[in-house]
């Protein structure tokens, strides 16, 4: 396999020669510019990562949770059925949150 960036006017191309045929692989844009999905919003990433914790983590049914960030603090609402699930939210979402505070405003349906 041979990698070989070409130029075929802009934007660039990076062309990969597989034994006898070849695939040619365009650069991602975004409107025209490039796109880099690493350098995405870090609290949506955040969100991501907090609410994906939530739907796994055990003791806890958090199908009617949501999170957001707002000024640099993880903040979570919604309703769930006990109030164990409340203080099984907050730790799961401290620990993901990595320092930053944590606002629970979750409620008890």
């Amino acid at each position: 396999m041979t990698l070989r960036e070409t130029n075929w006017r802009s934007p660039r191309f990076v062309e990969v020669e597989t034994g006898g045929s070849a695939m040619v692989f365009k650069q991602p844009t975004f409107f025209g510019e490039p796109f880099d999905p690493e350098t995405g919003d870090e609290d949506a990433s955040l969100e991501e990562a907090v609410a994906n914790a939530l739907a796994v983590a055990g003791g806890i049914d958090a199908a009617d949770v949501k999170v957001t960030v707002e000024d640099h603090a993880v903040v979570l609402t919604g309703v769930v059925a006990t109030a164990p699930e409340i203080e099984r939210a907050t730790a799961v979402a401290q620990a993901i949150a990595g320092g930053k505070p944590v606002r629970n405003d979750i409620r008890v349906a």
